[in-house]
């Protein structure tokens, strides 16, 4: 099916009729973006994260690990994200290539991967996914790695010569794998798109098709955020195996829309010691229960509702943002005790539509929870100044002054993660 045959399908599923366009990003148009933040309140009440859904009052660290945080993941995945099926395929990891490199003048050494995911119960459908480990040559034991959501070269190059463009320039300075590694660390790169398609024609292939059999969704099924987060699971059962990573200190990172599918696999995935969340905006950090850049309408429409539950969806049509029983501020609670770094680009200059004050606000939200387990909040509850670092803390947050990018913070978010990994 196309992407609108199965969003149409899933509709009819739900029993919409019709729903409400999102913001258009073209400032003209009669349903433009928000910009203003005079305008971006909604008066509506963010759910608290340490409200049980019955009203009472989380007041311990076992009332949190043995109540609250398992209702909070029910109800994300019944409602946003989808339900990871029971049993999934394994994962056989083959080691394809080994080459020592320099980065950065740092002898390393490069392993490619690839994860065969088992497809004897549906053959129709083959599952790849493509990993790349580098960690330095020189290293006395294991050491940390940094796991970034990466797009598909391959297909980024095709992109680029269709378009008849070249690709944009690396910015001056180091390379973020070059920062990493001069800290002793080791990086990865996961391909999301091997383990699922970014798209709703996608539904019926990848490993969401494969566990369906090439059918289409159920309301409760994961979408493709789960599924990513699904795969940086996979590869961090890998790292498991190999003595050159200190499984117990491997971090993710993600931009925009691998933004938010590092949040949720922080959320999801306590295994991982710590997030680096680029841009992530809607469906990650960013308030949904704010009139500012990408609205919930934008993210159960044709382009984007493949990342989402089917039953995401309601809350675009009978139903409303108001009665959605979580925002972000939950799902970055349910990261916590772990360390996680929020950042974002600036308005003015392309990245306006992610929210980066709205992204700070679920992050204060979220403080509540960390200080119930005995971590530290960011600090403050002050929208601070562009460029102005809050790493004091286990919740880290900066925006930069540039646009769509998560270059600029690489350094901030290294400085934060030094807090918890050993540099050499």
């Amino acid at each position: 099916m196309t992407s609108e045959q199965d969003h149409q399908q899933m509709m009819d599923q739900l029993h919409i009729t019709s729903l409400r366009p999102g913001v258009s990003a073209d400032l003209k148009a009669p349903n433009a973006v928000n910009y203003d933040e005079s305008k971006a309140d909604t008066g509506e009440k963010i759910p608290d994260p340490l409200v049980m859904n019955d009203g009472k009052r989380v007041t311990s660290a076992k009332m949190w690990w043995k109540k609250r945080r398992p209702e909070l993941v029910e109800t994300f995945s019944e409602d946003v994200y989808g339900r990871v099926p029971s049993v999934t395929p394994k994962v056989s990891w083959e080691l394809t290539d080994t080459a020592r490199e320099t980065v950065g003048g740092v002898p390393v050494i490069t392993k490619k991967l690839i994860g065969h995911v088992d497809n004897s119960s549906y053959p129709a459908i083959s599952v790849n996914i493509r990993l790349s480990l580098t960690t330095p040559a020189g290293a006395k034991g294991p050491v940390p790695v940094i796991m970034e959501f990466t797009y598909d070269p391959v297909l980024m190059a095709a992109l680029f010569k269709k378009r008849g463009i070249q690709p944009p320039a690396a910015p001056p300075g180091p390379s973020w794998q070059e920062q990493v590694i001069a800290k002793g660390w080791g990086y990865a790169s996961l391909i999301p798109t091997d383990v699922q398609p970014d798209s709703g024609a996608g539904l019926t292939e990848g490993i969401i098709g494969m566990i369906n059999k090439g059918q289409p969704r159920r309301p409760d099924d994961w979408g493709a955020l789960r599924a990513w987060a699904w795969g940086a699971g996979r590869a961090l059962d890998y790292f498991e195996t190999d003595h050159a990573v200190n499984a117990k200190q491997v971090g993710i990172e993600g931009h925009s829309r691998y933004g938010k599918a590092a949040l949720v696999t922080m959320a999801y995935d306590q295994r991982f010691a710590i997030g680096y969340i680029s841009s992530s905006g809607a469906a990650g950090a960013s308030l949904w229960r704010r009139n500012y850049g990408e609205q919930l309408g934008n993210i159960a429409g044709i382009g984007a509702y493949h990342w989402m539950a089917g039953n995401f969806l309601k809350y675009d049509g009978p139903l409303t943002v108001s009665d959605l029983p979580v925002d972000s501020d939950d799902l970055i609670a349910l990261c916590s005790p772990r360390p996680v770094f929020i950042s974002g680009g600036a308005t003015d200059k392309g990245d306006g539509w992610v929210d980066a004050k709205g992204m700070f606000e679920a992050t204060v939200l979220a403080g509540p929870v960390y200080r119930l387990l005995g971590k530290k909040d960011l600090g403050t509850t002050v929208f601070p100044p562009i460029k102005t670092p809050l790493i004091d803390g286990d919740l880290g947050f900066r925006q930069h002054d540039y646009g769509h990018t998560p270059v600029p913070n690489w350094p901030t978010f290294l400085t934060f993660a030094s807090h918890y990994f050993p540099a050499e």
